[in-house]
């Protein structure tokens, strides 16, 4: 899929990426997401493939708006004939279909004011696959719904398109959406900088902007010391924690660069329970409980670290193990395996031999 835009005021985006059953574009807010969907649909103008030259009326696409733009005077099934043209009542029997392909029949009479954002969004699915489309364009799905019904909404519905076969490309700024998906594309500065499959897009960000978008609380900067070349690490000093790491070998780092990098929470280790599997640890880092939450069987803490803080999420079982609390001192470990960093630019040779005179 390869789009280019060219309108009145012109928005400088070029995308260019894969849609792999439901595809999530994912990216921050003003990155053109919405703009890029629109412009597919034909509501844009634009160039590129595949509905090049198209008007809307001829593409073969469903369009599931953000707020899904439902009649509100109209019941759930008039909003799905609406869609089919000519009189509601000849096509009835096909919005019933439908809703009933949604699981929605019962719910055929009711008004949107009447149904849950859940119910709604099925309603606006329906309307949307009524012209039969080749693919399915999502714009923010998930902004509707609470953070509660969220998961299983989105659950039900990407099952639903994978019985249908139908693809999807979903623009949205939720990391936990683009986790659910098949296929996924990230956005930044107005271009796809990198795409794959959620899992290895997730374990393996491409840059530091690549990783703010995917959820990582934990980002940080740090400078080279030194390369360990024999030992496959790169030695850096935190700064901000006052803290020594050994990171996975950066072959072009030299003393002085500056790295941005980042560790999942879920990669920030306490102490295991049993003795027995306790092991050395690679990069042990000291600080204070600030923040302390438990939701369902986890436990989310900040560690106070100099001046960052430093996000983890333990099983309940083990922090309860630990008696973690508020105010009470922390020792965790960060592995080398789980850290990623990319190189900034070399600092200058003035500041370079400043901070070696520090350490």
């Amino acid at each position: 899929m390869r789009v280019d835009l060219s309108i009145t005021h012109p928005v400088v985006l070029s995308a260019q990426f894969e849609v792999r059953g439901f595809t999530v574009l994912l990216g921050a807010s003003g990155e053109g997401k919405s703009t890029l969907i629109k412009a597919l649909a034909g509501l844009v103008p634009s160039t590129g493939e595949p509905f090049n030259g198209l008007p809307p009326q001829r593409r073969p696409i469903g369009y599931l708006p953000q707020g899904y733009a439902l009649f509100p005077h109209l019941k759930a099934w008039e909003n799905v004939a609406f869609a089919l043209g000519g009189t509601l009542k000849e096509h009835r029997r096909v919005a019933l279909d439908l809703l009933g392909a949604m699981n929605l029949a019962h719910h055929a009479e009711k008004r949107p004011a009447q149904l849950s954002g859940g119910q709604q969004q099925r309603v606006a699915l329906a309307r949307a696959l009524a012209r039969k489309p080749h693919i399915l364009l999502l714009d923010e799905p998930t902004s509707a719904l609470d953070a509660s019904t969220r998961d299983e909404v989105m659950a039900e519905l990407i099952s639903r398109m994978h019985q249908l076969s139908v693809p999807v490309l979903a623009a949205t700024h939720d990391a936990s959406l683009a986790a659910m998906a098949d296929w996924m594309a990230l956005m930044a500065g107005h271009r796809v900088v990198q795409q794959g499959v959620p899992r290895e897009v997730f374990a393996h960000p491409a840059s530091i902007q690549a990783a703010a978008l995917l959820g990582f609380r934990n980002r940080f900067v740090g400078t080279v010391l030194r390369q360990e070349e024999h030992s496959g690490y790169t030695l850096l000093r935190w700064d901000a924690a006052g803290s020594t790491l050994r990171v996975p070998l950066l072959p072009q780092a030299v003393p002085g660069c500056l790295v941005d990098w980042v560790v999942a929470a879920d990669d920030v280790r306490l102490p295991p329970l049993k003795l027995q599997e306790q092991r050395a640890s690679e990069n042990p880092v000291h600080g204070r409980i600030e923040h302390l939450v438990v939701h369902g069987a986890n436990t989310t803490a900040a560690l106070r670290c100099g001046d960052a803080l430093l996000w983890l999420t333990a099983p309940y079982r083990l922090a309860d193990h630990h008696h973690l609390a508020l105010g009470d001192p922390l020792s965790v470990d960060l592995r080398t395996s789980h850290i990623r960093g990319w190189l900034r630019e070399p600092v200058a040779s003035g500041a370079h031999a400043a901070q070696r005179g520090a350490l």
